[in-house]
């Protein structure tokens, strides 16, 4: 039986809501005879947990139901990280959180992917994957001011390797085919836009054995035509924006590096639609189904 934790997010958005609706797709309840769900979360939310961490109980000031919220969704997944590292759980499945809500709960992570690499200790990078386009983010939330002193070789090449290793281990890719995507408009078309590109970028594709760095503006598309396995993208926008024009509400957010499964629908809390009842669980139906496709390659090698 693979047992896998599943948190409710920031209980102000969807999170409860898509939850009861995939638990309710026939798709996951197919997967019943082999997989259990261990919901994590507050009572109160709108749908039954395992693990109460809690009574969520809106007052009505939104500073407060903000930074309730926010601890709530990050102590369901401090606790779901911890269940996890013991083997309790051969992984989890994150509903959105709300990131300044979070910060605001006590909990100073810009976001689920550096909060799970901090919890376990290990180095760790953002994917968003379909069935189109996989792209890797080389810096995640960080302003583009602070970019290029972040985006160091050695981050270049521990962004690589993790790439590398996941794309092997979690999608059964023999030999993955990695391309960098560039930080400058045409690749700083020899300097002129910058010399990021020549003289950091591309000696670390060298480096490791990455295709590129190639322009913005053609890798993604290459990769979607299959020539690649996946993107790197130097920062977070350009990687994201081409995900979700590829494919929003289908992808799947897959945390590389961890020493169990995290996957997450790839949109946020959508506070404005919340308890409405119109929200899709597309996203999180797919994050489901690629934990337990992941969990199973694990735990056949």
């Amino acid at each position: 039986m693979i047992t896998l934790g599943l948190t409710l997010g920031d209980p102000r958005g969807i999170g409860p809501e898509i939850i009861a609706k995939a638990l309710g797709d026939p798709r996951i309840a197919a997967l019943s005879a082999f997989v259990s769900w261990r919901l994590i979360g507050p009572r109160r939310a709108g749908v039954s947990v395992d693990d109460d961490l809690g009574a969520w109980r809106p007052t009505g000031d939104h500073a407060a139901d903000e930074a309730q919220g926010g601890r709530f969704a990050g102590m369901a997944v401090e606790r779901a990280a911890r269940l996890a590292l013991a083997g309790v759980l051969d992984g989890l499945v994150t509903a959105p959180l709300d990131k300044h809500a979070l910060q605001a709960g006590g909990y100073d992570f810009p976001g689920h992917t550096e909060m799970l690499g901090h919890l376990a200790g290990v180095p760790t990078a953002m994917m968003l994957a379909s069935d189109r386009l996989r792209v890797v983010l080389a810096t995640t939330h960080i302003a583009l001011r602070d970019v290029p002193a972040a985006l160091t070789r050695a981050v270049l090449e521990q962004t690589y390797t993790t790439t590398f290793d996941g794309l092997r281990r979690d999608l059964g890719i023999a030999q993955p085919r990695i391309a960098l995507c560039a930080m400058n408009p045409h690749a700083g078309d020899g300097g002129r836009f910058g010399d990021e590109d020549d003289e950091l970028l591309a000696p670390a594709a060298r480096a490791c054995g990455m295709f590129g760095p190639f322009p913005a503006d053609t890798v993604f598309v290459r990769a979607m035509r299959g020539e690649f396995d996946a993107v790197i993208a130097p920062y977070h926008d350009v990687g994201m924006t081409a995900i979700k024009v590829a494919s929003f509400g289908s992808a799947v957010n897959i945390t590389l590096g961890l020493p169990f499964v995290r996957t997450s629908p790839d949109h946020g809390t959508a506070l404005d639609i919340a308890g409405q009842g119109v929200a899709s669980a597309e996203s999180l139906v797919k994050a489901m189904q690629v934990a337990v496709e992941m969990v199973q390659r694990r735990q056949a090698r």
